[in-house]
């Protein structure tokens, strides 16, 4: 899959010029025939410009959006970055989830625009009742508790592996996907591990229904147990879609498994070993990696949304 995927030839970032912060790259006129993706700016988040420049790639025209922003309905889609917003106060995203900026984010979700939360974004998105969301009631349905690992507390960051699920394929973040790859990904984060204590959802993860990603070996088995299952999630779940498929919360790290070059040397299977064998040729080392199939996939989704307008 990951050789089928074509970056996009403008790699130029996009990001919003009146954040400080911006690089070079940020500063660069976007191509305006893109669809805009709002990867949103909430304080404490500390992976934004990566997932620009990953939306870049995909063909997406990726831009930071400050919180403060309430005026969203010109994007077509959004990111929520990981990081630590409001530095995880009361619980991880929970204070994220009652800014405007957030809300105006739902309305986008409710309009059917793909919404897409990275470790802490995912946690951003279950405190704001987008996901699971079943049967459409808005209310905060699940959790991320605290990692679950043997022998030890807190943080933990480590290469992984999930895999696309049928409610996966479905959704707005697998239409570039393939049915049997097993993705490497990073986790990083100490509280990534989905729970529930509602019965219909807990069935709802259990048979599948919206669990998109799940973390498995890797040689594919499913991920009962550390380290294949890194924080100990219910229904060894890495990611939880919603029923209509276009909002994911997803605990790894897609933005930081875009490139070739970015999967680490030990990491086991065939994007290992492609990782391995491209030493020393920066063409192939620029390549796709697995992670950017999750932003292909947003622009498809838009494609074909699009196309039905």
């Amino acid at each position: 899959m990951g050789k089928s995927l074509k970056m996009s030839r403008d790699t130029r970032n996009t990001g919003d010029t009146r954040n400080t912060r911006d690089t070079r790259h940020d500063r660069e006129t976007r191509d305006t025939r893109a669809f805009r993706i709002a990867v949103l700016q909430l304080p404490g988040v500390n992976c934004e410009h990566e997932t620009v420049r990953a939306l870049t790639a995909a063909g997406l025209a990726g831009e930071v959006v400050r919180w403060t922003r309430h005026d969203l309905d010109d994007y077509d889609g959004f990111v929520l970055p990981g990081g630590f917003s409001f530095q995880d106060r009361v619980r991880a995203g929970a204070v994220a989830a009652r800014q405007r900026s957030v809300e105006a984010v739902v309305a986008a979700a409710h309009d059917g625009r793909p919404v897409l939360g990275i470790c802490n974004g995912a946690q951003v998105l279950v405190e704001a009742g987008l996901v699971p969301d079943l049967g459409g009631r808005g209310r905060i349905e699940m959790g991320l508790a605290p990692n679950s690992i043997p022998g030890r507390r807190g943080y933990y960051c480590a290469w992984t592996y999930a895999a696309l699920t049928a409610a996966g394929r479905k959704s707005a973040f697998g239409l570039a996907g393939a049915a049997d790859e097993v993705m490497p990904v990073l986790v990083a984060h100490g509280e990534g591990r989905f729970v529930t204590r509602d019965p219909e959802v807990e069935e709802a993860m259990a048979s599948g229904a919206v669990v998109a990603f799940r973390y498995v070996t890797a040689e594919g088995e499913p991920g009962d147990r550390f380290p294949a299952n890194p924080n100990g999630s219910f229904a060894a779940a890495a990611g939880i879609v919603n029923p209509r498929g276009n909002v994911l919360a997803f605990m790894p790290h897609p933005e930081r498994a875009s490139w070739l070059r970015q999967v680490g040397w030990e990491v086991a299977g065939p994007w290992g070993e492609r990782r391995r064998s491209a030493w020393g040729d920066a063409a192939e080392l620029g390549g796709p990696g697995p992670g950017l199939s999750l932003f292909v996939s947003m622009r498809l989704y838009l494609e074909r949304r699009a196309a039905k307008s």
